[in-house]
């Protein structure tokens, strides 16, 4: 289940980076109603685990690295917790 819900984690960190660019490009109007609500909703999801990252990244202008850091440490984190100690034993 541990694994579910990391898996769902990391979509909604795609989905909240795919989404910033759209809006940033004004690709999507944050106007409408629902992409209104899709982009709060991945901000409170996503913005609490993000936070603590981009204090600690130097600033690169407007390249926001902290998706990708999450991302990579929390497929970090699911190898360590599903690794395999012992494998085959036969």
């Amino acid at each position: 289940m541990l694994d579910l819900v990391i898996n769902i984690y990391i979509w909604l960190l795609i989905g909240s980076a795919v989404l910033s660019w759209l809006v940033a490009f004004n690709i999507v109007n944050t106007g409408n109603q629902v992409v209104y609500v899709i982009t709060d909703f991945l901000y409170r999801v996503t913005e609490p685990a993000l936070a603590p990252i981009r204090r600690i990244l130097p600033n690169l202008g407007g390249i926001d690295l902290s998706p990708m850091v999450l991302i990579l440490l929390l497929i970090f984190l699911r190898n360590l917790l599903f690794y395999d100690i012992y494998p085959a034993l036969s």
